[in-house]
């Protein structure tokens, strides 16, 4: 297996992984055990990976050059009515996980500004930094979709439960919210939020790598 591959396959799972521990450590901040109870609050892949979503799903994406790569990994079990925030609980477990991502896409994408691209080390590490960027700026954005199952949600629901429960009555939505969410991220998230996002970040085009 190329070694390309195998790193963009690990950066991903420890991406999403990253993404989950994120909500855990939120909800058990805010009162609510369960994460913990259930032994999510752990960095050990095994805890936290799906097998169609960690797995399949994101290495057809790499194998058929799709152009990005996205997944989910097992939700993190909450129980939202044992936090002590019960007005801003949901948007903050929410919020916790795509701050993750958007914190790591940063933390990376930022040396890649100084790093002198003559020296072949460099530039192979602009790369490697790249994928990191790119794929956590995909994960924070695909989760950021606003209907269910996706973090975002919790956010437009945190601000109008009204449609929250009107969404919820619909038993096919998650189903349909996950076509519409890749629909939007490849015609609208990638080009036009995505790539912008990765430019400001670090200064070159996504396409340059």
């Amino acid at each position: 297996m190329d070694l390309g591959l195998i790193f963009i396959i690990l950066i991903f799972l420890f991406s999403v992984i990253l993404h989950e521990v994120a909500h855990g450590y939120a909800a058990d901040a805010m009162g609510d055990p369960t994460p913990r109870l259930a032994g999510r609050l752990s960095l050990n892949p095994l805890r936290h990976l799906d097998f169609f979503g960690s797995f399949l799903l994101p290495l057809f994406l790499i194998i058929s050059r799709a152009g990005f790569v996205f997944g989910w990994a097992k939700p993190v079990p909450i129980n939202p009515y044992n936090f002590n925030d019960q007005k801003y609980g949901r948007l903050k477990v929410g919020v916790a996980g795509v701050s993750v991502n958007f914190l790591l896409a940063f933390l990376f994408g930022l040396p890649i500004r100084f790093l002198p691209q003559n020296i072949l080390f460099f530039k192979n590490l602009t790369t490697f930094f790249g994928y990191i960027v790119a794929i956590n700026l995909v994960l924070g954005i695909f989760n950021l979709f606003p209907l269910p199952p996706f973090d975002g949600s919790h956010i437009v629901n945190t601000f109008f439960p009204y449609f929250e429960r009107k969404i919820m009555e619909n038993p096919g939505i998650q189903i349909i919210s996950m076509f519409l969410a890749v629909f939007f991220l490849m015609f609208i998230g990638f080009p036009y939020i995505i790539q912008p996002l990765f430019k400001l970040i670090t200064g070159i085009s996504i396409l340059g790598l």
